[in-house]
C-alpha cells in the first residue's frame, strides 16, 4: 500500500491484484480520506498588567466576533512554532509558550470546516496591536468577557478560567 499525502486529505493506492509494478498503476484504486485541519489557539496572559488579563482579537473575516488568537498550522511547521507565529501575526506580541492546555476537536467547532485545535497557554508583555486577519484587539479579565465569541472559544475560555482560578483541568468529552 502506498500513501500520497495532501493538506487535509490523504490518498491511498490499494493493490487490487498482482505484484506492484510502477509501469502499471491501472491495478490500483485511489481512495481519498478527509481529515480535520490542524490549528492552534493561544491564550495570552499579559503578565505586566494587574490581574494578568488575556488578549482576544476581533475577527475581520467570517465568522465575525471575538476570538482567541490562532490559526492553521502550516505544512512542515510544528504546533509550537505555529502558535508563536499566529500570536505575533494577530497581536504583534512575542509570546512565551507555557504549556499545551488541551486539544479541542468537536467536528462542529468551526462552521467553515472540521478542525482540531491545540490550545496553548502563553505569556507576553507590552501593548498588543491588531494585525493579519484581526480587525481589533481587546484586553479582558475573567469578569469582563465579550459575549459574541467565535467557534467554541466560550467553552475553551470557561475551561481556562476554571484552570487558572481553581487548578481544575478540563475533563475529556466523548
Amino acid at each position: 500500500m502506498f500513501s500520497l499525502g495532501g493538506v487535509g486529505k490523504m490518498s491511498t493506492l490499494v493493490r487490487i491484484k498482482g505484484a506492484i509494478q510502477a509501469s502499471d498503476l491501472g491495478q490500483y484504486i485511489s481512495m481519498t480520506y478527509r481529515n480535520p485541519a490542524p490549528t492552534v489557539d493561544i491564550i495570552i496572559e499579559l503578565i505586566d498588567r494587574r490581574d494578568r488579563p488575556i488578549v482576544l482579537i476581533e475577527r475581520q473575516n467570517e465568522p465575525l466576533g471575538w476570538a482567541i488568537p490562532g490559526g492553521f498550522i502550516d505544512y512542515g511547521e510544528s504546533a509550537e512554532r505555529a502558535a508563536q507565529r499566529e500570536a505575533e501575526e494577530e497581536t504583534g506580541l512575542q509570546v512565551q509558550l507555557i504549556q499545551q492546555f488541551q486539544v479541542y476537536s468537536d467536528p462542529n467547532r468551526d462552521p467553515r470546516q472540521h478542525t482540531m485545535s491545540v490550545v496553548f497557554l502563553a505569556t507576553a508583555t507590552g501593548e498588543p496591536k491588531a494585525g493579519d486577519d484581526a480587525k481589533n484587539f481587546g484586553i479582558f479579565e475573567s469578569w469582563r468577557m465579550p459575549v459574541n465569541l467565535c467557534f467554541d472559544h466560550d467553552r475553551i475560555l470557561q475551561d481556562y478560567w476554571l484552570y487558572r482560578h481553581y487548578g481544575l483541568r478540563p475533563r475529556l468529552s466523548n
